[in-house]
């Protein structure tokens, strides 16, 4: 008698930080893009690009024969990533660390997900800080609003 394991396989976890997210409008099949291309992908210049391969934050970009780097989608997913790391305010030195724990493959998970909750407790606070500051200019607006009605019914 044959006894056949039936437990589904379950697949490795998918880094979800370089997945997540619309994806940039790129050509149907293509996945092996130049810098200016990828510039225009993303709106950053070349010279960030190089400067983020330079300081490690975008390490081993593929290279033609000729030198030229080669990108691929999974770099434009990084990239768009990384924009949203600097959306939060996170230092450049902290988004290098965090590519380096992601290299370093799935033993810094955990390491990995404390620095995306602590960015997270600073983002959910600066947050609280900007609706507190929004309510203080609404509050602003309406005074001034009613003032000038007051003033122009005088």
């Amino acid at each position: 008698m044959t006894v056949i394991d039936s437990t589904p396989v379950k697949p490795p976890p998918v880094d979800v930080c370089v997945s997540v997210g619309p994806a940039h409008p790129r050509p149907d099949g293509q996945d092996r893009y130049t810098i200016s291309e990828v510039a225009a992908f993303t709106g950053l210049r070349a010279h960030t690009l190089r400067w983020y391969e330079q300081i490690g934050l975008m390490p081993h970009v593929e290279r033609s024969h000729t030198g030229q780097r080669l990108f691929g989608n999974r770099d434009l997913d990084w990239l768009a990533f990384v924009g949203k790391l600097r959306l939060t305010g996170m230092p450049v030195a902290d988004m290098v660390r965090f590519a380096e724990l992601v290299r370093r493959g799935e033993v810094t998970f955990d390491e990995r997900r404390e620095i995306l909750q602590q960015t997270r407790r600073e983002v959910v606070t600066r947050i609280a800080e900007l609706q507190d500051t929004l309510a203080v200019l609404d509050s602003k607006i309406d005074f001034y609003a009613g003032a000038r009605r007051a003033s122009e019914g005088a």
